[in-house]
């Protein structure tokens, strides 16, 4: 899905696409674009099967029904929506559990990124992650709440093999598997010509970092882009679901 979106003072060009990898019959990820609203989401689901589905899909519902406005919301009510929404999707996805014990366990990670008066922010929960893109400069702009950046920040994994580690998947947090969490917000302005891109686990496991940035720097268009991550994703073994969302700053 290919979106171009003008206002008072930005253009963005935005573009999501989701594949269910080439090891599982069914995909438990979700994306979501509203230009209109600046509003932009990847989550993953986790639990097995249905109940992984399910965990995404109403990360992104409570998104839709909490983000209200423009891009050109203050800081503070991005904030607002960003907490509200990462806690009302927590509430509902325990409520089901609390009603279906054999959903336990189910939840989802999550990226949920807005854009406001003064730039962007970006919630954060789980090993999803998101990139920015600016010139040759690739950063990535979230950490993993997961067991394996334990380890690398210990000192005691390298990250690339972190990469293929028997435990790269344990999460440490998760939207819906506790009452009590901690999203990571983060904050930053952005530039004409900039990228960002928020995606699973199913890309990163697949393709590192120099080969992801190599792919947003190719002289295409952002729709290609997206596509060849994915099909660089399934050409590597495309072990799980994948799923990314593209946004670029027009001039």
């Amino acid at each position: 899905m290919s979106q171009q979106q003008s206002a008072k003072t930005i253009k963005v060009n935005s573009f999501g696409i989701t594949n269910t990898g080439l090891r599982r019959n069914n995909n438990e990820d979700v994306y979501y674009i509203d230009n209109s609203k600046g509003l932009y989401l990847v989550a993953d689901g986790m639990g097995g099967a249905a109940a992984g589905e399910l965990a995404a899909r109403i990360f992104a519902d409570a998104a839709q029904n909490t983000v209200t406005g423009s891009p050109f919301r203050s800081y503070e009510a991005a904030v607002e929506d960003i907490k509200n929404t990462f806690g009302l999707a927590n509430q509902l996805i325990r409520r089901h559990t609390e009603e279906y014990s054999n959903d336990s366990g189910m939840g989802c990670t999550a990226e949920l990124f807005l854009f406001h008066s003064q730039g962007y922010v970006i919630g954060h929960l789980g090993d999803s992650r998101c990139y920015r893109l600016y010139g040759n400069q690739f950063q990535q702009l979230t950490k993993d709440h997961s067991y394996i950046q334990q380890q690398i920040d210990a000192g005691l994994l390298t990250r690339e093999e972190a990469r293929f580690h028997r435990m790269r998947n344990i999460i440490l947090r998760s939207v819906g598997t506790d009452s009590d969490f901690e999203i990571d917000i983060i904050n930053g302005v952005y530039s004409p010509g900039e990228q960002f891109l928020l995606c699973s686990d199913g890309l990163t496991d697949m393709v590192d970092d120099p080969q992801i940035a190599d792919g947003l720097l190719s002289l295409v268009s952002l729709a290609d882009k997206g596509t060849n991550l994915v099909q660089m994703a399934n050409g590597a073994g495309g072990r799980d679901n994948i799923t990314l969302v593209l946004i670029e700053i027009l001039p």
